[in-house]
Parts: C-alpha cells; structure tokens; sequence
C-alpha cells in the first residue's frame, strides 16, 4: 500500500465524522463501505488491464494535503477568464473542494442548482434514491470518493422543465493546502421531459502540484435532454482523474464532450448506461497535448434495451513527448435489438516522440444491430500539405489549417455558441494558427 493510500485512510477516521451528511445514516453507511473496499484494493497499477498504458506513480508519490481549507482571497476577477463572461449563465464555483457563496448564482426556483453539501441535508430522501446508484461500486476512484467528497454541485431540472441558461461549475485549486488531494462529487438528475445545458471546468490557479479525483452521477429520465461539456486546459501542475456515469431512461438524448488541452495527467473514465429503449447517447472528445502531458480516455456504452443509438467521435493530436490512450467499449446486450452504435477514434502524431495507444472495442450479443467502429493513427497528408504549400500558404500554417480542420468537426455537436468560439480558439492557440486566417 502507498504511503498515500495509508494517508487517506488515516484521514478518513478523522474526517467522517465532520463530513456533510454525517447525520443520514445512509450515506455515513455508503462511505464506511467504500473506504472498506479502497482498504483491500488500493490503487490501480500498470498490471490493471484497465490502466496499463497509464502509470499512477509519478502523482501518486507526492505528499497531498487531502482535508483542505477554502481560500477567501480569491475574488471574481481571479476567475472571469475561466467562465463564459460574454454569457449569462447560472454558477457554481468551488475554492479548493469549498463552495464559494460569493462567486456564484444558484437558486431554487424552478430547478434546484445548488450544491451537493446542501442537497445532503435538504433532499435526503433524492440523495438516498439516486446517490452511488450509477457509479459502480469497487472501482478504486470512485470508492475513494464516495468515501470522503463532502461538497461539489447538485442540479435537479423537474419536469417538463427547461433551465433558462446554460449551468457553469468551476472548481479552482490555489496554493492555499499546498499540494493538495481534492475530492468532488456532482449529482445532476434531469427528470422527464426537462434539458439542460453544463460545462464544466478544473482549474489550478497556483503553481503547487495537484491531484484531483472527481465524480459526476447523471441521470437523464424519459426523454430528458441535456448537453454536458468538459473543458479541460489547465496547468502542468494539475493532474485529474474523471468519473462520468450516465444512465439514461426511455427517450433521453445526452451528449457528453470532453475537450482536453491541459493538464500533467487526465484520466477520464465516461460511462453512459442505456436503460429505456429509444436513447441517443452522444460523446464527443478533442485532445490536443504536448511534451509531459498524458490524456487517458475510457468509455463505455452498455446498450441494454433495443431501438438505442449511440455516437462516439474522439479526436486527437499529440506534439511533443505527448502520450494518448483511448480505450473504448460498445457493449449491446441480447435483448438491445435494433442497436445502432457507432465509434471512431482518430489521431495525429506531429511528434515522432509523440505516442497513443488505441483500442476500440466491441461486445455484441444481440443479432439484429448496426455497429461499427475503427481507429486511425497517422501523419499530415503529404499530398494535401503540398497543395497547400504550392497556393502560397507557409508550412507552419498549413500544418496548422490542417490540424485545425481536423479537430474542429469534433465540435459539431456544441450547442452553445460562446463555448463553441472559446473552444475554437483553445485550439487555434495550441496549433499555433491565426484563427481569422483558418476561418
């Protein structure tokens, strides 16, 4: 066992106690037995099937703080550039695992958009149907977190509503805890016939090394709508590992897009699990890394009614000593007839130190299904950076148009306009391109 793993647990006999929800008998009682099964297992390692092209280690040895304090220095100005400041929208800001009153809008109007330490006490019989209902137990992440997240954001759209404004969850870490180890949890339950629209956001604003371990539980029920975006581009210092469970009711449309440029180690773990017949479920992904930085993408669709769809595009390019991985899984159960799935990972190497391990996957018991999925891992198109070259356009933007245009059409399904033209410009900024040049 790490020295880590041996910190958390002596931790954890100090701070159960004084954790949200240390009154419902339920949760103390999910928590005890998460931290039990995290006792016996510990950490993954590269002898785990599911993490062996992504090595712990290096994050692993450092010495976290892990029962953190909030820092009230921090002021909106600090945070604008991380937000959507051309938009309007509901927020919810965390100072190292802390709610920060100050900085946000919630409200409980027509929906709930609160926090996860609220909810505990207001909605204890909510947090009791639906909280550890779709993260599976035994998985050490989420274990852990279970076992010790005490705050993150709680969002309840209730039927047949519609939210009037996109939600922005920011979750800062300063150098207040010096390296820290944060923990997280969001619940979002969107009943039937609601939408909503989410980003998401980590970011480290001090130069001490930190490790987050984050989990978000969604539910979509009978034809529920909601877009939720991950935009991922913080510093060398910050390391993160993701857990996002879907499960989807009949009718329900979710799409999940993860836009990954920064970060030491990003580790997501997207789960989407299709009960009701008639889903779409949709992932979208754009990761653009260079020397150091390691992105990890896991994915999982278990179709498990018929007459689902479901659609899995990720888009890679990797400079430097880059390394990316993209592990993803369709699985149709025997009773999902009329399945259609698709899945494409596609990737880049403008490095020849660059590396990526790919490998999609499909697990299909039923016989009436349309799936289909595939990989590619290549260099620019000789031919095509030629032509481009020859009506007058220098190599570095040519290179860039292309790689630009390559990653772009991962963007399709952003709904949001700002985030589009944020996101559009993250990109331009990493390949080193004039975007009004490209556009």
């Amino acid at each position: 066992m790490t020295d880590l793993a041996q910190d958390l647990l002596s931790s954890f006999l100090v701070a159960e106690s004084q954790l949200n929800g240390s009154r419902n008998l339920g949760v103390v009682s999910l928590r005890k037995k998460a931290m039990d099964r995290f006792e016996k297992q510990g950490f993954p390692t590269t002898k785990n099937e599911e993490w062996k092209y992504t090595n712990l280690k290096p994050i692993l040895k450092r010495d976290y703080r892990i029962l953190l304090k909030g820092d009230d220095a921090v002021s909106f100005a600090d945070i604008n550039k991380y937000l959507l400041s051309d938009l309007d929208t509901y927020k919810l800001v965390f100072i190292n695992g802390k709610y920060s009153s100050w900085l946000s809008e919630s409200t409980h109007q027509s929906f709930d958009i609160c926090t996860f330490a609220a909810a505990l006490n207001k909605y204890p019989d909510v947090i009791g149907d639906y909280l550890g209902k779709a993260a599976p137990e035994g998985t050490t992440f989420v274990d852990l977190n279970t076992a010790f997240a005490d705050d993150g954001a709680f969002v309840r759209i209730k039927r047949d509503q519609t939210v009037d404004k996109p939600i922005e969850i920011l979750y800062l870490t300063t150098d207040e805890n010096g390296p820290a180890f944060a923990q997280n949890r969001n619940l979002i339950v969107v009943e039937q016939n609601a939408e909503v629209q989410i980003v998401e956001r980590h970011q480290n604003i001090g130069t001490q090394p930190n490790f987050t371990n984050f989990v978000s539980e969604v539910f979509a029920d009978v034809d529920a709508r909601m877009s939720y975006y991950k935009v991922q581009n913080d510093t060398l210092h910050a390391s993160l590992v993701d857990n996002t469970h879907v499960v989807q009711e009949r009718g329900s449309n979710v799409h999940v897009g993860t836009y990954s440029f920064g970060g030491k180690l990003i580790r997501n773990n997207l789960h989407f699990y299709a009960d009701g017949e008639n889903t779409e479920s949709h992932m979208d992904g754009v990761t653009i890394i260079n020397d150091g930085q390691t992105v990890d993408h896991h994915t999982l669709v278990d179709h498990r009614e018929p007459n689902c769809y479901s659609r899995e595009l990720y888009k890679g390019i990797y400079l430097g000593n880059s390394h990316g991985v993209f592990n993803g899984k369709v699985m149709v159960r025997q009773k999902a007839q009329k399945t259609n799935a698709f899945q494409q990972n596609d990737n880049i190497l403008l490095s020849e130190r660059a590396k990526v391990d790919t490998k999609p996957q499909l697990e299909i018991f039923a016989d009436d299904v349309k799936c289909s999925h595939g990989c590619t891992i290549g260099q620019l198109d000789k031919n095509a950076l030629f032509y481009l070259r020859s009506r007058g356009i220098p190599k570095k933007e040519a290179e860039g148009l292309m790689t630009y245009a390559f990653a772009s059409d991962a963007l399709e399904y952003v709904k949001i306009p700002q985030l589009e033209k944020r996101l559009n410009r993250v990109i331009a900024d990493k390949l080193g391109i004039n975007l009004e040049f490209a556009l």
